[in-house]
């Protein structure tokens, strides 16, 4: 993973539109990327804590668990997806395909 800013960093518009050819176009993918960013993050960390599930109902039985805690707080340090997604879009990491650019195939 990337090194990524933890705090606002000022970008210059004209590099998010040199992938697309547009800003506007360019912010609407980021955002897609940073939604898959965001489930596939949240996948992760609901299944790592699916192992400490409990069945029990009872406040007075759940306990603090603190390899669970610790895996928690990792999670919450970690960049915020939509900071991970602009640095990989500006990396060129990000492919962006557009329906207008595929052939569109008919049967008859």
């Amino acid at each position: 993973m990337a090194i990524v800013p933890a705090s606002i960093v000022t970008r210059n518009m004209a590099d998010f539109a040199k992938q697309t050819g547009n800003v506007y176009k360019s912010v609407s993918v980021i955002s897609k990327r940073a939604n898959q960013i965001s489930v596939k993050l949240k996948e992760e960390l609901n299944s790592k804590l699916a192992e400490f599930a409990t069945t029990v109902d009872n406040l007075e039985e759940v306990f603090e668990n603190r390899e669970q805690i610790e895996i928690s707080k990792y999670y919450e340090r970690l960049p915020k997806p939509t900071n991970l997604a602009v640095e990989e879009f500006l990396e060129g990491k990000v492919y962006v395909r557009t329906p207008d650019d595929e052939t569109e195939i008919t049967s008859f």
